[in-house]
């Protein structure tokens, strides 16, 4: 649905050249949530407006369904960002009118008929539990409240394509599960393609189906979520979970004198299984848990623990758990 070939972006200013993308390389298939995550400065903002040519590149292109976003004239692209809605961190929203004429808006830009204007607000408002707030202008509301209303104004011309700029930095714990569920059900029940750009792990283990993770413009590691949650090889990916939720560390002053260490990862059914007792008692090892969590990434469970194996024949312990499907891994 949306494909990156060879994004670069430049900015120049009297203190010099930054590059912000180099040369991404990105593909994002049809009814996919597609996580992009990074530091401040990375070039997330300007990756994800680059899709709706909100910032046009230097070089490479950019293509939504079967158009080349990045070859298109002005009147053209007007009509190609129709089938792109956006979302923003701070909501965008025109203060001075109510909720409902914030949603009409882009239906009024268009030319649709008032009729139709006013079906289609009063549908999305229902859809969004926003009716009761329809005459209300965006100070009465709360954050959370305010994001629905810009959720509701992006998909008012029916988009394929829904980008997300941090559409959850700037609201609490609460109001963002509210939100990301909201997100997840659109995607299900509409099909709708959506990438979301973030510096919160939880947001993306939470809704995305994929992730990509930039530095310094260039994209350091891509793939499925749980993979590269679980199995994080660029330093990048790595720093960034221990500072989340996502990390798994432990103590090394308590680890026992002469044991093997192992990362075990359980996912799906397996997680809730006794497998690392069975082993144990196969095997006779003994094992001490140094760190651990379950939780689940995009509604897939999992666990992963690291462990410290004394005794009896760690090596066969290791090998039964790998031929159970737990992924073992050196520490």
């Amino acid at each position: 649905m949306i494909r990156l070939e060879g994004v670069t972006k430049r900015y120049r200013s009297a203190a010099g050249e930054r590059v912000a993308l180099d040369a991404v390389d990105l593909s994002v298939a049809r009814g996919q949530v597609f996580g992009v995550v990074g530091r401040s400065g990375a070039g997330k903002s300007t990756l994800i407006r680059t899709i709706n040519r909100l910032e046009t590149p230097d070089a490479g292109k950019v293509f939504v369904g079967d158009q080349e976003i990045t070859a298109l004239k002005p009147a053209a692209l007007r009509a190609a960002r129709r089938r792109i809605g956006m979302i923003f961190q701070h909501f965008n929203l025109l203060n001075a009118k109510t909720i409902a004429q914030n949603v009409a808006f882009p239906l009024r830009l268009e030319g649709r008929p008032e009729a139709e204007v006013t079906r289609r607000t009063a549908e999305l408002l229902d859809q969004l539990g926003l009716a009761e707030h329809a005459n209300k202008f965006p100070a009465q509301l709360s954050g959370g409240q305010k994001q629905r209303v810009g959720i509701a104004r992006a998909l008012a011309c029916g988009p394929e394509v829904l980008l997300c700029d941090e559409a959850t930095s700037a609201l609490d714990p609460e109001t963002t599960d509210e939100i990301l569920s909201l997100l997840d059900g659109l995607n299900r029940d509409l099909g709708l393609t959506i990438v979301l750009i973030t510096h919160q792990m939880e947001v993306v283990r939470r809704v995305c189906d994929r992730v990509a993770v930039l530095k310094d413009g260039r994209v350091v590691e891509e793939g499925a979520t749980a993979d590269v949650f679980l199995h994080p090889k660029s330093p990048v990916t790595r720093a960034m979970l221990a500072e989340g939720e996502g990390g798994e560390t432990h103590d090394a002053s308590v680890v026992p004198a002469g044991s093997r260490l192992a990362k075990l990862t359980f996912r799906g059914a397996a997680t809730y299984e006794p497998e690392l007792s069975r082993v144990a008692r196969a095997t006779g090892v003994d094992y001490s848990i140094l760190s651990g969590r379950i939780s689940r990434i995009r509604g897939e469970p999992y666990g992963q623990m690291v462990v410290a194996f004394t005794g009896g024949d760690a090596g066969a312990a290791i090998a039964q758990l790998t031929a159970r499907g737990v992924v073992v891994e050196t520490v």
